[in-house]
């Protein structure tokens, strides 16, 4: 009996190469596609902070690199990585604090939640 792959599997090669590889909006509407917004919401408005957060999560917990790169913007995701790298377990923080060394230093830059 063939069991499904965990999905964890490959979450390091998920991860892009660094954070100038992410060229997703910095504002308005982001629409997300049906791989990815398959079970909830569809449209993020990226002025509220929940919602991008929310956007954030769902693309690099479900996503693969390709979607990482086209919706995720750099310098949202270093200004909201302190808080947001709470919410996606340990093996997606992992991967991409490894990866993108520069998400590992502002998660501990002094002041910042941990």
């Amino acid at each position: 009996m063939s069991r499904l792959p965990s999905r964890w599997d490959g979450v390091e090669q998920r991860v892009p190469e660094s954070l100038t590889d992410l060229r997703g909006p910095a504002t308005g509407k982001v629409a997300l596609p049906g791989h990815l917004g398959w079970s909830g919401l569809t449209e993020y408005d990226l002025v509220n902070p929940l919602l991008r957060m929310s956007l954030y999560r769902t693309v690099i917990t479900g996503g693969g690199r390709s979607d990482a790169e086209s919706y995720l913007n750099a310098d949202l995701l270093l200004a909201d990585w302190p808080t947001l790298r709470r919410g996606i377990g340990p093996s997606y923080r992992r991967a991409w604090e490894t990866k993108i060394t520069a998400l590992g230093r502002e998660a501990l830059a002094p002041g910042r939640p941990r």
